[in-house]
Order: structure tokens, then sequence, then C-alpha cells
């Protein structure tokens, strides 16, 4: 028995989510077909986050094993015949006995993309939030700077998904607006050890509610101490959302 780590990347419109349900498509159900297909096994793949309907993947990191006997780019190119064409896997590597994408990963890092002003980008519509105004994008970083370290983001967590400890770690968190043609866009970026169900999609809600000028930038310190959900801001659309790389430390 071998045991792999697949990177994808995937294009979450027309899905349901990463995990396989009773009704719609799902990304798992799509890669355990193609799975199938090329080593003749059912094998269950296991991703380091379970993405929701709608958010997108650069480098979803997913573990699974299985008896094959081919070699790790040949197992690539296999998988890709046989994948749909908004999912495709960059890389396959073999890995140590045992491993599982969400216990052994050790940092997570996401980008957010926001797309604001007065004039809506038709075409990235299922990429990016739309905010129809320019937002304070310092004003934005200054309140983010609140959040880096270690705290306690339950006022971040959405209900339906509890865990044994709210408390995570932010190493790194990023606003930059974009120029491109006659759009820009606002990229939201943060690198933590872990996180909670919908904290990113629940923090950039929170930070647009600064740049938008209906809180100033200490709110955000606030909405962190008081440990409580219904302190913070909107839970931000899901199409803006990708997952961009999960680290393992090899």
């Amino acid at each position: 028995m071998r045991f792999f780590r697949l990177i994808l990347s995937y294009d979450g419109t027309a899905y349901v989510g990463w995990q396989v349900q009773a009704h719609g498509r799902t990304i798992q159900a799509e890669l355990e077909a193609a799975l199938l297909q090329v080593t003749g096994q059912s094998v269950r793949g296991a991703a380091s986050g379970r993405t929701d309907a709608g958010v997108h993947a650069i480098g979803q990191a997913v573990s699974f094993c299985c008896d094959t006997r081919l070699s790790t780019d040949v197992f690539r190119k296999a998988l890709n015949a046989n994948l749909p064409r908004d999912i495709v896997v960059r890389e396959v590597r073999e890995a140590p006995d045992g491993f599982h994408a969400i216990r052994d990963a050790l940092r997570k890092r996401y980008r957010y993309v926001i797309q604001d002003g007065s004039i809506r980008d038709v075409f990235g519509r299922a990429y990016t939030w739309y905010v129809p105004h320019r937002l304070d994008v310092e004003a934005m970083q200054s309140a983010a700077q609140s959040l880096l370290g270690t705290h306690d983001f339950s006022s971040f967590e959405a209900a339906g998904s509890p865990r044994f400890s709210s408390v995570r770690t932010i190493y790194e968190l990023t606003i930059e607006r974009r120029s491109g043609d006659f759009l820009e866009r606002v990229n939201v970026e943060v690198e933590a050890d872990g996180f909670l169900y919908n904290m990113v999609r629940n923090l950039v809600g929170s930070l647009v509610e600064v740049g938008s000028g209906r809180r100033e930038p200490p709110w955000i310190a606030a909405v962190l101490a008081a440990q409580d959900r219904r302190r913070a801001g909107m839970t931000a659309p899901p199409q803006g959302l990708f997952l961009v790389s999960v680290d393992y430390g090899w």
C-alpha cells in the first residue's frame, strides 16, 4: 500500500463543495471516480479543508492510499485524463506512511478577492465579491493588525462545525489593491496554523465593514475580544475565496 499527496486546483462554481453529498456534484466525488477509473480500486481521498459550495482552490492538498505501480507522473496524467475540465491535479507525490492531509497540515493560506468600484466586472462575477464602492484599503490594513498572532477567533466562527478549540494563530494577513485593465481588485491574503468554519469569509466581511467606512479600525479588535459571532460583520460570499496552499514541511 502506497500513501500519496495530491495538489489539486479547481473551479468550485459548478459544485456544492468538496465533500460527497446526497445531492449535487462535489469535488471529492469527481476525484474518487477518477481514482477508481485509474486504479480499479475504491479510494477515499481526504482534503486538507472541506471547501464550501462555490469556493475555489489553487493548491488543495488531498491524501489517500492505494495499491498501484504507476509512477507519480503517469498517475497525475492518468487522473487528469479522467477529471472534468474544471478540476486538475497539479502534482502527485508519495507521502510518508500514515500521512493525512488534515492532521499533518502545519499552515494554510487563503486568498479572498474583492472587486470594488462603480463598474462591475461581468467576467469575474464567479471569482470575486463585487462591492459597489471603493474600499479604504489603508483602514482595512490598520484593522487587520489586531488579528495577527494567537487569539480565540470564536467571533469569526460560523455555527455548524464546532471545534475542540477556537484558538488559532494568524502568521500573516495582507490586504493589497491590484490594478488591471480598467478595473481594480482588493486581495486579502491570510496564512494561519488552521481556520475555523467560515473564518476567512467572516474576517473579510468584517474588514469590508471597515473599508466601507461603516466601522473604525479599532472595532475589529473589539469584535475579536468579544468572542461573540453576533458582534462581527457579515459572511463574505463564497465565490471570492481561494485555498492557495497547504504547508506540510516537506
